[in-house]
């Protein structure tokens, strides 16, 4: 079924699990994975990495269109997943681009194949705990403020979700739930993946906002040490979500950098 922009959507069974999905582009593939507050269907750097790029976004179960499934305990379990799915999709060799806890199943998905992954995007990953600081625990706050704190300025956020819809918070409260559920102790980060991570020998490109809220930077520095080819890029006057607050920027290091040979 097509959609907006020349994105179509598509529903994949993998292992019992109906997996939701758009897709646009032709090129190389890219497999964009979201944050824990799920992802808006259209935003610019989606559109714009589509431009030289097959993009598929999934949606994790439990997630936006992706039924949830009761057994899924663990973001290791996404990735399977998510692997099973690229595999069912035909992607031999692929880039992944990780958005916050999306990151973290993109890391994951590294370990387990890495000579399937062509290239590694994390976007304020979560996954490791940072040495310095706390992720932010989005218990402790209402499930609207957790996404607001995702923005450097409020005037971000209310562009791409202007007044908030009932359909919306019901979507985040989903989210949060989803959350507790696979990633709650120890909270939005693995004891296994800073080890894990040195297996991963493809060029990864690491990117933070420098106002981010949700993952402090310590985080980053931990992820530029437990990956061998690594680099770590600053955005400015940018929060957790660099993808939707600051599109242009992402996507002029993003794509030079799943060009290079």
């Amino acid at each position: 079924m097509a959609s907006a922009k020349g994105w179509a959507e598509d529903t994949i069974e993998v292992s019992g699990a109906r997996i939701f999905l758009r897709r646009a582009g032709t090129g190389s593939p890219v497999v964009i994975l979201h944050h824990d507050i799920g992802t808006l269907d259209n935003l610019d750097f989606y559109d714009e990495l589509a431009k030289s790029h097959e993009v598929i976004v999934p949606h994790f179960p439990g997630w936006g269109k992706s039924p949830r499934l009761e057994w899924m305990r663990h973001p290791r379990d996404v990735a399977v997943l998510m692997q099973g799915l690229k595999s069912g999709l035909g992607l031999a060799q692929c880039a992944l681009v990780g958005l916050g806890f999306g990151g973290w199943v993109a890391g994951e998905m590294a370990t387990m194949a890495p000579r399937e992954v062509s290239k590694l995007v994390l976007v304020g990953p979560m996954g490791i705990k940072p040495p310095e600081g706390y992720i932010l625990d989005q218990a402790i706050i209402s499930y609207i403020d957790y996404p607001q704190a995702f923005f450097h300025e409020r005037k971000s956020f209310e562009k791409l979700y202007g007044n908030v819809t009932t359909d919306q918070l019901e979507a985040w409260d989903i989210a949060r739930e989803m959350s507790f559920r696979i990633a709650w102790k120890p909270y939005m980060y693995s004891q296994q993946l800073p080890h894990l991570l040195g297996v991963v020998k493809a060029p990864a490109l690491i990117v933070w906002g420098d106002d981010n809220k949700v993952v402090p930077l310590s985080a980053a520095h931990a992820y530029k040490k437990a990956l061998p080819n690594a680099r770590l890029e600053i955005v400015k006057g940018s929060g957790h979500a660099v993808e939707m607050e600051k599109p242009t920027e992402l996507a002029k290091l993003v794509i030079p950098f799943l060009a290079t040979k």
